[in-house]
């Protein structure tokens, strides 16, 4: 975790910024400007770029994605550019319960794992070019979406500390609780076997 060095408002005042980026719920905004119907009645009900996957539109899921992503991205880097690197983590971090917790709708949001994505990568790039690159390993062995973000999640304090970006453990070990907390039903499907693989309906 980096030093505090901010004044306490001016930290305020980024999380809340952070937060209300990472509320943007883009999942529904990419269904409704593709006409895809209101995405909390399709598939799983999540706001999420695998959601708006299940309505075969290829092209909304991938700026869900992006758009998911990079919310938190702009988070960090406009904190770190205006504020410091206190200001970058907390506005990551706000922005990916923003995300999950979003006050547009009703506090039910995503699963979070793009949005975690973007903080990484916008935060240390090397531990999110990790992140990336253990999920993709994940899934191409396991064929299982969700295992493969637990896996990478789990393993990013570790990618922090092997990569020389100690200022990043705490964040990455809260995170990755979280990402642990909103998977709970993922991870109850696939104890028993039922969660769904990758290429299969």
């Amino acid at each position: 975790m980096p030093e505090i060095t901010s004044a306490l408002p001016v930290l305020a005042a980024i999380s809340l910024v952070g937060y209300l980026l990472g509320s943007i719920p883009f999942g529904i905004v990419m269904a409704r400007v593709f006409g895809l119907g209101d995405l909390r009645q399709i598939g799983s009900g999540n706001i999420g770029a695998t959601n708006v996957l299940r309505t075969g539109n290829k092209l909304a899921a991938f700026l869900t994605l992006v758009c998911d992503a990079g919310k938190a991205g702009a988070a960090v880097l406009i904190a770190r550019a205006l504020v410091g690197e206190d200001a970058a983590q907390l506005a990551g971090f706000t922005a990916f319960l923003g995300h999950c917790f979003p006050v547009f709708l009703g506090f039910r949001g995503g699963k979070g794992v793009a949005t975690w994505l973007g903080t990484l990568l916008a935060l240390a790039w090397p531990v999110g070019l990790a992140a990336c690159a253990t999920w993709l390993a994940s899934a191409a062995l396991f064929r299982i979406s969700s295992l493969a973000a637990l896996i990478a999640a789990v393993l990013t304090p570790l990618w922090a500390a092997v990569l020389g970006t100690p200022q990043a453990i705490l964040l990455s070990f809260a995170l990755a609780a979280l990402i642990l907390i909103r998977h709970k039903a993922n991870i109850l499907r696939i104890l028993a076997g039922e969660e769904p693989r990758i290429g299969r309906k």
